[in-house]
């Protein structure tokens, strides 16, 4: 039959003790044995850029696609947050009476805890011509993008914001 022992280690000034349940403790440097973080960091540092896309319209006629980049992630918050900027083009497919919508939902936290979204969009309508889009957001918890292709207009439509599914870019939940 083996004979077992427990053993509490303690990491206190830069040693290491070592004590067995029979209470004798041994001593060694924690350099050589242990190396550990005093503070565990709550900001991360900058990303590489992620590329999404492409991603297009329902019949393929309009795309989009580019990059994101999230940085400063505060996981001290409930949701996670960080500031993200995204780059891109989106480009009209079709010739005609159709435009190319880019349509990013940006869900982020306000000071008051609230985790409202709001919405970015972004128009072409010269056909095969891209045209670059770029922003930057702060506390961000979600982006999504979805790409319509719809009459020119001031505003995507309810169709193009509310209906079929929105794609995710970018998540800290």
């Amino acid at each position: 039959m083996k004979a077992s022992r427990t053993i509490t280690i303690a990491v206190a000034t830069g040693a290491l003790l070592a004590a067995t349940a029979a209470g004798t403790a041994t001593a060694a440097s924690a350099a050589t044995v242990l190396t550990a973080p005093t503070t565990t960091p709550t900001m991360t540092e900058q990303s590489a850029p992620t590329p999404w896309g492409p991603r297009y319209a329902p019949g393929k006629r309009a795309v989009a696609k580019g990059t994101l980049t999230s940085s400063q992630l505060n996981k001290q918050t409930i949701p996670n947050i960080s500031t993200v900027k995204v780059k891109g083009k989106v480009t009209d497919l079709t010739r005609g009476g159709g435009c190319g919508w880019a349509v990013f939902r940006v869900t982020y936290l306000k000071s008051d805890g609230s985790v409202p979204f709001k919405h970015r969009s972004y128009l072409d309508c010269s056909y095969g011509t891209p045209k670059p889009f770029s922003f930057t957001d702060r506390n961000v918890a979600l982006v999504e993008l979805k790409v319509c292709n719809e009459r020119r207009a001031g505003k995507p439509s309810d169709i193009c914001l509310y209906a079929g599914t929105w794609k995710t870019l970018h998540s800290n939940l």
